[in-house]
């Protein structure tokens, strides 16, 4: 069994205190200690603004996307939750050591397809040489790319996989989610089109009928009612379809940059 982690009242009420920023970072990323537990912390007016996202909401959408993770019990999200803090309201997310030996989302010399690993793309690196972009295939990845499929995500890159000591992989960066327009850019394509399991097909029922209760009320407080009938609908879809989705064209690519 996992050890217990942080109480949510600790990591609200105790003293955030910095230790320093997370370089390079599109916003604004400290790390920092509360009562002892190590944590992410991205105030709100750290945030760069985006031309398709409405500006400082990028926070809330983090937690949004915690809540999900919580809802379908699949643990993708650490916990994440808004605060107050040296900067002003932002998002604190507990920091997860993760194993760097690990890694599920790799580029290798094209053609040379690991075992237990799936294709995503074919392509050239900074020298001209050909590569693949693949990721494993494993339970929790598969997860994850279900979630994002959920949520929406439009920067699912590999650098956002944590590869945790026991198996495990936690996502991070979940800013980018929920738009009521098609926007998912991930490098996990390894699935597309195919079915989804019955177990995680229950789970997504479940999270169906959350969404129509208690979590779409919590939902509501921190993205656009728009955005959580969106979401809805993502589930109803995934549900009807029984499968991965597949890249659409939105003009914009399905692979987000830099992927790694």
């Amino acid at each position: 069994m996992a050890p217990e982690g942080p109480s949510t009242q600790t990591l609200t009420t105790g003293v955030l205190t910095l230790q320093g920023r997370l370089l390079p970072a599109s916003n604004a990323t400290f790390v920092g200690v509360v009562d002892g537990v190590r944590v992410v912390y991205k105030p709100v007016r750290g945030e760069r603004p985006l031309w398709d996202f409405p500006d400082g909401t990028l926070a809330a959408r983090e937690v949004a996307a915690y809540l999900v993770s919580e809802a379908l019990g699949w643990d993708v999200v650490p916990t994440t939750l808004l605060r107050d803090g040296p900067h002003g309201p932002g998002m604190v997310q507990v920091w997860v050591e993760s194993d760097e030996a690990q890694e599920p989302v790799t580029v290798v010399t094209a053609g040379s397809l690991p075992h237990g690993h799936l294709h995503v793309l074919d392509g050239l690196d900074a020298q001209d040489r050909a590569v693949s972009l693949v990721h494993e295939d494993s339970a929790p990845l598969r997860r994850m790319a279900l979630f994002d499929a959920v949520v929406n995500n439009a920067d699912r890159k590999g650098g956002h996989v944590l590869p945790m000591p026991g198996g495990h992989r936690h996502g991070v960066d979940h800013g980018l989610t929920f738009h009521v327009d098609p926007k998912l850019r991930t490098v996990l394509w390894g699935w597309a089109g195919e079915p989804v399991s019955e177990t995680d097909v229950a789970s997504l029922a479940v999270l169906a009928d959350d969404l129509e209760g208690d979590l779409g009320d919590l939902l509501v407080q921190l993205i656009d009612d728009d955005e959580v009938a969106a979401t809805r609908a993502r589930v109803r879809a995934l549900l009807a379809e029984g499968t991965f989705p597949l890249p659409v064209d939105t003009g914009y690519p399905a692979i987000p940059w830099p992927p790694l």
